[in-house]
């Protein structure tokens, strides 16, 4: 099978792409022909090991997972002996990252618990874009976020992976949202069901005396006391991607901030749910979010695709069509 391959970190030069052995479905794993992954802000994180502790779970000198990718939709073409919830010819999607990656892959292997049929009114394009992004929004705003109907809620880096899903389940769960982004993407956040739209280029959302309940940083900086100036005085602050110095400031300065006043703020790992991501499919189905792709590239080209998310612009999803 085709497959992109890397032995090194490095940048998008370091992604080969090359023929490789087919996997071998396990016992409890389901054989899936993918016929459509996605790019994240972590597939970019683990190809050049940035920040450096992730070569500690993803491979000290090299990386451990030869095939990158997270974000995949397909069907089933084969089922271990133990897989009862899966049969061949099922439509899936799903997210790799606990079943050692290999997305970018003609063919790919994960367990049960990655996977979920996948929505009837959606694409295979559509679903891949769907996993990490969504479950990681979804996660933001309601196990750090607790967000609550009626609440005045602003997204940071609305027009992003995670941002774009982040504007929808904010408002499927009946908030007011703010979506910052730049000047060319401000009519696309505000399709998505933004009731507001800052442009950040005019604009500091932190200086123009408004507080929101809630604020989710899925890009864009800001040091984290202008993020504490902008909330309600019981307000949550959660950062799910932007540079590493807002990660550190998130984790330490936010862990103190939340410790010595009524202001919570800190940052999110995201952790593979299937129930979040079975959550996702219903919000999918029902036509309350609906996922935005920015630009497809094919199997060969996962370098262009890596290089084009690295300059930071995309509106929503890179996909990777086969």
């Amino acid at each position: 099978m085709k497959a992109i391959v890397y032995t090194k970190y490095g940048s998008p030069d370091v992604l080969e792409y090359k023929e490789v052995e087919k996997p071998t479905v396990k016992d409890n794993e389901v054989l899936i022909k993918v016929c459509a992954a996605s790019l994240n802000a972590a597939d970019w994180h683990i190809m050049r090991a940035d920040p450096f502790f992730a070569r500690f779970v993803f491979g000290l000198l090299k990386p451990k997972f030869s095939i990158p990718g997270a974000d995949i939709a397909g069907c089933v073409e084969a089922v271990g002996r133990n897989v009862k919830e899966f049969h061949v010819g099922d439509e899936v999607f799903g997210n790799l990252f606990e079943c050692g990656l290999g997305g970018f892959a003609e063919y790919a292997c994960a367990t049960e618990n990655a996977l979920v049929l996948k929505p009837a009114n959606l694409s295979f394009d559509e679903a891949a874009a769907v996993p990490l992004a969504a479950v990681t929004a979804l996660q933001a705003l309601c196990y750090k976020g607790f967000i609550q109907p009626g609440q005045k809620v602003l997204v940071n880096g609305a027009s992003g992976g995670v941002g774009t899903f982040a504007v929808q389940i904010a408002k499927s769960f009946g908030a007011e949202v703010t979506g910052v982004s730049s000047t060319g993407k401000l009519e696309m956040v505000r399709s998505l069901g933004a009731d507001h739209v800052i442009d950040y280029t005019k604009e500091d959302f932190t200086k123009n005396g408004q507080r929101y309940d809630l604020i989710i940083a899925a890009n864009g900086y800001h040091p984290i006391s202008d993020y504490k100036r902008a909330l309600s005085p019981r307000g949550i602050y959660v950062m799910t991607g932007g540079s590493g110095a807002q990660m550190v400031e998130a984790m330490f300065q936010g862990s103190w901030i939340s410790m010595t006043g009524s202001k919570k703020m800190g940052n999110l790992m995201m952790k593979s749910n299937k129930e979040d991501l079975i959550f996702m499919k219903e919000l999918l189905e029902s036509g309350k979010v609906v996922p935005v792709i920015d630009r497809r590239y094919p199997l060969s080209e996962v370098a262009d695709a890596m290089r084009y998310l690295e300059e930071g612009h995309a509106r929503g999803k890179i996909v990777i069509a086969f």
